[in-house]
């Protein structure tokens, strides 16, 4: 009975529209892949730069698509119970579209990608960067709804926690490992080393899709007029903020502490509007990488 109740709740999760873009994200993957990187030798990062690899090493049989069917796969089945069944899913799918968009690339479509790029020929760091760019797009509007189109994503939430190191520190360790093994096989670093161009310009548009190109910013400022200047705030960008009661941790006298979000265009006038009413006023700004709201219904 719990079983089916999971496969229920799962399909009421489960959306149309993720699919959809889903869809559009393992082909956005495989064509920054098998077009930039696995032309020219460069390797991808996490499982799908291992697949890449072991497709260079073994019987022309095996390809690029059979590795990321069967690395993935069973890895995402493996954190099925942390990361739950839509995740599942939508990630098993991402990953089915990828590999099948590969094959058709690589072996049916009338492209020829044996030794160079078609698009940026034998330049190498044409290849890295933009095949990083184009893979981290995919990878993104992945994990934007819902998925991820790597295993190391699964690996790095499992295994992270149990080694005391943080998720970030996990997949660079992985990846790592992975480019000084792809520079002994290969007796070569130089592919390797613009490798690691493609990981980071990967990672970073990764964190650009799924948090946004303009973050916005978190306002708080310690004072003792805290209705004022929310007031204030309120009344020039359309917009409330929170007011929470504090102490003061040397003076022990009590403040409060208006919490305001801005864009950062609004910094300067945020800053000229608060001290305008309390000079004394701290102002600590941090990024917010996205804002959810829950509308009435």
């Amino acid at each position: 009975m719990q079983k089916r109740q999971l496969i229920k709740n799962a399909k009421e999760k489960l959306k149309i529209r993720n699919f959809l873009f889903l869809t559009l994200a393992g082909i956005i993957n495989a064509f920054g892949v098998t077009i930039f990187l696995f032309p020219v030798k460069l390797y991808d990062s996490g499982i799908s730069g291992l697949s890449m690899l072991l497709d260079q090493v073994t019987p022309e049989y095996l390809t690029l698509s059979v590795f990321l069917i069967a690395l993935n796969v069973p890895i995402f089945i493996f954190g099925f119970k942390r990361q739950g069944l839509s995740f599942t899913i939508y990630s098993v799918f991402t990953v089915a579209i990828y590999s099948l968009t590969s094959f058709l690339i690589m072996n049916v479509l009338p492209i020829d990608v044996s030794f160079v790029s078609p698009l940026a020929g034998t330049d190498l760091l044409l290849c890295a960067v933009f095949g990083g760019l184009i893979s981290g797009i995919g990878s993104g509007i992945t994990i934007r709804f819902g998925g991820a189109i790597d295993g190391i994503d699964v690996l790095s939430v499992v295994f992270a926690k149990k080694t005391n190191i943080s998720i970030g520190t996990f997949v660079f360790i992985f990846n790592t490992i992975l480019y000084i093994v792809c520079g002994i096989v290969i007796q070569s670093w130089i592919l390797p080393l613009y490798s690691i161009v493609t990981y980071f310009v990967g990672s970073r548009t990764v964190d650009f899709i799924v948090e946004g190109f303009d973050r916005s910013k978190c306002a708080m400022i310690v004072t003792t007029k805290a209705s004022e200047i929310s007031d204030a705030l309120s009344d020039a960008f359309k917009t409330s903020g929170t007011i929470v009661n504090a102490v003061g941790g040397y003076s022990k006298k009590e403040k409060e502490i208006v919490y305001f979000i801005i864009n950062h265009f609004q910094i300067n006038k945020l800053k000229q509007i608060v001290h305008e009413i309390d000079d004394s006023a701290f102002i600590s700004l941090q990024d917010v990488s996205d804002i959810i709201k829950k509308r009435d219904m």
